[in-house]
């Protein structure tokens, strides 16, 4: 008897010792599924004869291949269901385990082992189920099951509501499992994961506190939120372990000993001053691993690894400062599908980084995913090429109510939770447009609760004048502030297809020529590459002569819209959006160059840049205008070492060279300073005819894998016989591919864009098209040839991935590098002063007297007006102290449509008479420097209406908030009408 109690007693001993020092793991689930699109009747038990089902890997949405062939309208929706058979590891019984579905679209329902576990809807976040109870040990086979609808009109079950970003317009509805999955295993004193839906866990929260740039050193904390499912009390010691990007320690520590009782759930925290470290940055991915250990009698119990990164932000001032260093945003607006031709969203992680990371080498530093959360993998990819992120929650265009903006609350909710350690995450987005005070701060309030201490601000598109906000910006036009940032949520909303140069470029795409949008010519939205890039410089300098450095009221910046051609709602000649800098296969147009050379700063130009738009390759009869962008104060151009004069230069950036004739050799552009000293320069050589193809082959850092998901990207070439690209060939190329892959293709101007086939053009002498991976590993070869060309071929191999019983240890992205060539925050100032404000003391007016402080309170929501006679049209300003002002900035209301005729006079004597111009927010109007004390803007003539932006048409013209419409203005010819006004001296 003695001897059976002692054997028992050594069972449940070692079986403790064993829970106890499990080593958690955490698989790759994606392996190993099946889909099939429709109903299935009792499709959830395992028993179901799913022989004939497809074979897919995820991420896989089931209808992905419609990428960018079908209009987004058009897309596949309905029932689809999904499978897979899998077995747990040998040794696994008394065990904790959880799956995470990092999203699926739009709802559905999820079965183990023909036994319903719950369900999800909103199509976006991240969730997860604790499934021990239902699971078979090894060797017995376990099944799950989703029943997944991607209906647009879907609504939620105990509501009836529908999702408002179930959006036909602008959220591509890739239908599915099109995100990663995971399977965790844990013992069952744990740290629980960061899925609040389901399973209403928090995880681990990391954050730095008393951060010292210029020391390099920082306090970092930690807190994990644990729970005991043993029987007894555990006393638990929390440790922190801090490992470098090359896996050194960077510092060891833990708290005191914690008793945390059967059934319970604690939040455990400790922090210390950690020393010598790298600040994650713009352009400098430095991540750390962060293991956080609990252990029981020394032993490990847990251990969880976030990888996460350091920095310091700020919000003051009208700027925006990281690690101490004022950052002018600029970047990109981008569709958060993020989507390429045939493969949709669901893309290698590698592949996010290509994307991801053209944007900071385009010199771009945010990115605003547009409308919905995006997924981890992109969010992890900006992290490690050191891309700022804005994280909106879920919306369409405007404010909601009831169970729909219970909706967005929820969804805000749990991507803070999931996402809180990523620190490219800067900006919390409550809403696409302006939301009620009251529903921003419900949006705060969950931000303080769940992430108080991330340095990140919450705010909303608009909301200028907004207590609750901490940011805002309009979508189109110029804002200003010297409290809370303002920054443009997306502008420069024109279109254009890559394959159209200019009118003198095969295909000879007249300029503007295409289908009418809405009834109405649609120029801006077909344009030439030319064009469109003139139109981004044009766009942009708006923002950059309002930057950091030119008053006390600056713009903060903004994001272009958008950077990749996407499959969401379009306006030109195409079934997609070509909005982009970069086509579809992220082959870049002119506007990216464009971009490139002006954004090369933090604030102010830090980089010299010039390039020279299109190409060289013309015939005899061509004379045409070359245009230039640069960074220079001048720009001269050459024709094989003629000098053919200097550029007219306009919008700071812009350089024109007027009828130019074309000579077969070498264009180049020099751009000078001031005294001639050379900054940069650029040139673009005439290319021989087209002789033979070329590719190039591009995969992740550590070659294809042969998972049935991994992709490889092949650039084809048409060259001359020096290996010179031809800019202007559009030559037919025919592919064949062998050996373990798929083909996926790429994307041209043509029949169904050219998807999936085999057969597509070059376009501008260059395409790109991609191949999937098959579970079978192998040596692959891609053919490419075309008529009277001489023909290219790639040869390469995939490798094997090791996967067991349908899980693999290897998971996405984990061995993929960070981007680091931007280098640490530079110590310095972004920026140098510009010129030096004067204050205004007070002002009056004959007219609305008790309002005249309104046109220069700082709120752009708020205006100055006399009551609409000329004769009261006058405001006169007290400055602050007598000054030599030799500036006005204002924002007139009615600022892209009214010309005000004004006379402006400094203590009495005349400085400016003239007209105002039209503009998408601020005005410059130079003035006689006088050295005076009072300012006096006077009226001296009727109003004139004339919208001088109507190509730019997706404003609504009823909206107080853009009173460049407002009836009573278009009526009112003697009416002067202020919303801000600055003045400013020349420094000495």
């Amino acid at each position: 008897m003695k001897k059976a109690l002692l054997y028992t007693a050594l069972i449940l001993f070692n079986t403790a010792l064993f829970s106890q020092e499990f080593k958690r793991e955490k698989y790759n689930f994606n392996s190993d599924w099946k889909l099939k699109a429709g109903d299935s009747k009792n499709a959830e038990l395992p028993a179901f004869n799913d022989n004939y089902w497809k074979k897919v890997t995820l991420p896989h949405a089931y209808n992905q291949e419609e990428a960018f062939e079908k209009d987004i309208e058009h897309l596949t929706t309905g029932i689809v269901w999904y499978r897979k058979k899998f077995k747990l590891p040998k040794g696994i019984k008394n065990n904790k385990v959880f799956i995470e579905f990092e999203g699926i679209r739009q709802a559905g329902v999820v079965y183990v082992n023909g036994q319903k576990i719950g369900h999800h809807e909103n199509g976006v976040m991240a969730f997860g189920f604790d499934i021990s109870n239902l699971l078979k040990p090894y060797p017995q086979e376990n099944c799950i099951a989703l029943r997944i609808d991607n209906d647009w009109k879907y609504k939620e079950q105990a509501t009836g509501a529908p999702y408002q970003w179930n959006n036909i317009n602008f959220n591509a509805n890739y239908g599915g499992i099109p995100k990663n999955v995971f399977l965790h295993i844990t013992g069952k004193l744990y740290q629980t994961l960061p899925l609040y839906s389901n399973l209403k866990t928090t995880g681990v929260y990391i954050y730095p506190s008393q951060i010292n740039i210029e020391s390099e050193n920082a306090v970092i904390n930690v807190e994990s939120q644990i729970k005991n499912e043993f029987d007894t009390p555990k006393t638990v010691t929390f440790e922190v372990v801090i490992e470098d990007l090359e896996g050194n320690q960077k510092a060891v520590f833990s708290g005191n000993k914690i008793l945390i009782q059967p059934n319970e759930t604690q939040t455990i925290k400790v922090h210390q001053l950690v020393e010598k470290l790298h600040f994650w940055s713009w352009g400098y991915g430095y991540l750390y691993n962060v293991k956080t250990i609990l252990k029981i009698d020394g032993k490990t119990a847990d251990e969880v690894v976030t990888r996460t990164g350091f920095r310091k932000t700020d919000f003051k001032d009208g700027q925006f400062w990281l690690n101490d260093r004022v950052l002018q945003l600029k970047g990109y607006a981008q569709r958060t599908s993020n989507e390429w031709p045939a493969i949709g969203m669901s893309v290698p992680a590698w592949l996010s980084d290509f994307s991801n990371k053209m944007i900071v080498e385009g010199n771009g530093n945010l990115v605003r995913w547009m409308h919905v959360t995006p997924w981890k993998q992109d969010i992890e990819s900006c992290d490690r090429v050191g891309l700022l992120q804005a994280m909106p929650a879920g919306d369409a265009e405007k404010d909601a109510q009831g169970d729909t903006w219970k909706q967005r609350v929820n969804l805000m909710r749990d991507a803070i939770i999931y996402n809180r350690n990523n620190p490219s995450i800067i900006f919390y987005e409550s809403g696409n447009e302006s939301i009620s005070e009251t529903h921003m701060h419900e949006m705060k309030s969950l931000r303080n609760t769940y992430d108080p201490f991330g340095g990140r601000a919450i705010g909303s598109r608009e909301m200028l004048d907004s207590r609750e906000a901490e940011y805002g910006g309009e979508m189109l036009y110029i804002n200003k502030s010297a409290g809370k940032p303002l920054w443009a949520t997306e502008y420069s909303r024109d279109e254009g297809l890559r394959k159209y140069w200019d009118e003198f470029s095969p295909p000879y795409h007249k300029e503007g020529d295409g289908p009418l949008y809405r009834g109405n010519p649609a120029e801006a939205y077909n344009h030439n590459q030319d064009k469109h890039a003139i139109e981004n410089i044009v766009r942009w300098y708006d923002y950059y002569r309002e930057r950091p450095g030119t008053g006390k009221r600056v713009s903060s910046g903004g994001v272009n819209i958008i950077f990749s051609d996407s499959n969401t709602h379009h306006r030109g000649e195409v079934n997609y959006r070509t909005s982009g800098e970069v086509d579809a296969m992220r082959i870049p147009k002119d506007g990216f160059w464009s971009h490139r050379v002006m954004w090369d700063g933090w604030v102010d130009i830090e980089k010299h840049r010039t390039h020279i738009m299109g190409h060289w390759n013309y015939s005899d009869s061509v004379t045409k205008n070359i245009y230039v962008v640069s960074t220079a104060s001048k720009v001269e151009l050459f024709i094989n070492g003629s000098s053919q004069g200097f550029g007219k230069r306009s919008s700071e950036f812009l350089f024109t060279f007027e009828n130019i004739k074309w000579k077969s050799g070498t264009l180049k552009a020099i751009g000078y300073d001031e005294n001639g000293t050379i900054l940069s320069e650029d040139s673009k050589s005439t290319s021989g005819e087209p002789y033979a193809i070329k590719l190039k082959l591009n995969t992740n850092p550590n070659g294809l894998t042969a998972d049935g998901a991994d992709t490889a990207l092949v650039d084809v070439e048409t060259v001359d016989t020096e290996g010179n690209r031809c800019p202007i060939s559009n030559n037919m190329i025919s592919f064949t591919l062998e050996g373990p892959a798929d083909w996926l293709g790429g994307i041209a101007l043509g029949p169904k864009n050219y998807i999936l086939s085999k057969e597509i053009p070059v376009e501008n002498g260059i395409n790109r098209v991609m191949i999937q991976s098959m579970i079978k590993s192998g040596k692959i070869k891609i053919s490419a040839s075309s008529k009277g060309l001489q023909s290219a071929e790639l040869i390469f191999e995939s490798k094997p991935i090791e996967t067991s019983n349908g899980l693999s240890k290897q998971l996405p992205g984990t061995d993929l590098p960070s981007y680091l060539k931007r280098g640490q925050t530079p110590k310095t100032s972004s920026y140098t002063l510009k010129r030096k404000p004067v204050y205004i003391l007070n002002a009056v007016s004959p007219s609305n007297n008790n309002d005249t402080y309104k046109s220069y309170d700082d709120n752009e929501l708020t205006e100055w007006r006399n009551d609409g006679n000329i004769n009261t049209g006058t405001i006169t300003y007290t400055l602050a102290k007598a000054s030599i002002v030799n500036e006005m900035v204002v924002k007139l209301t009615g600022w892209r449509s009214k010309i005000y005729p004004i006379r402006i006079l400094a203590d009495g004597q005349e400085v400016f008479k003239g007209n105002t111009t039209q503009s998408l927010g601020y005005i410059t109007i130079p003035l006689k420097p006088i050295l005076a004390e009072k300012i006096t803007i006077e009226l001296i003539g009727i109003n004139t209406e004339k919208d001088n932006f109507s190509k730019i048409t997706e404003v609504d013209p009823t909206k107080e908030l853009d009173l460049f419409k407002d009836k009573t203005s278009v009526d009112a010819s003697g009416q002067l009408r202020i919303v801000e006004i600055e003045f400013y001296e020349k420094i000495d």
